[in-house]
């Protein structure tokens, strides 16, 4: 079972991109989809969709969502699925409600992945959490992101057993020929470092291992 907190997206636009990617519609028609879905779109859309309430994923949309409320419904999901793999997925760090007065911005940061890394530990679930950059990347010739880079760094630093760091060429170059997505891990607890290279589909907002017709 997946717990997928949303502060920033509604659970439609979250809908919208899964099912573009499992019936292969171009994101880009959601925008209209009156007037820009076919009645081939329309079916697969349908399909899809009955496929994705089938899916053992939940999505909470709150933007008001604290700490205590990601807690209650990782308690909720275990005690309903004892036994079950379970992952939980937070987007993103920045929003979440920060509870008590801290004297800096950094300690509060703080305070919040302390309390993942314990809510981890105790349900035994991995929990993918994410995070914004800093403007300071912006400011460099390469724009490849650094763990440094990630805003309030010293608390995901310490409390993370991964760090993952993304980058797209094409993002910066328009010109470039490098479409390939840079997937960078920078930290790993248990493990070696490294860099990954995967394809990003934009029109289905979709990552693939390697290059495949995604029109079969």
């Amino acid at each position: 079972m997946v717990d997928f907190f949303s502060l920033e997206m509604s659970e439609m636009q979250l809908y919208q991109r899964l099912v573009s990617r499992m019936a292969f519609i171009n994101a880009n028609k959601w925008q209209n989809p009156h007037r820009f879905f076919t009645e081939e779109d329309l079916a697969k859309a349908n399909e899809a969709l009955n496929g994705c309430y089938k899916l053992p994923f939940q999505i909470h949309d709150d933007g008001r969502q604290t700490l205590d409320d990601i807690r209650a419904r990782i308690q909720k999901t275990k005690r309903e699925n004892e036994g079950a793999p379970c992952l939980v997925v937070i987007d993103y760090l920045q929003l979440i409600p920060i509870a008590g007065k801290f004297e800096r911005h950094d300690l509060a940061v703080g305070s919040v992945t302390r309390e993942l890394k314990q809510m981890a530990k105790q349900y035994k679930v991995p929990i993918i959490l994410l995070s914004q950059l800093s403007r300071s990347v912006e400011q460099r010739s390469d724009k490849r992101p650094m763990m440094s880079d990630l805003r309030d760094s010293g608390s995901i630093e310490q409390d993370a057993d991964l760090v993952m760091l993304l980058y797209r060429d094409d993002y910066y170059n328009a010109h470039t020929t490098h479409q390939v997505t840079e997937v960078n891990l920078v930290k790993h607890r248990n493990g070696p470092v490294g860099t990954v290279y995967l394809n990003f589909v934009k029109e289905f907002s979709w990552f693939t291992s390697k290059k495949e017709n995604l029109n079969n």
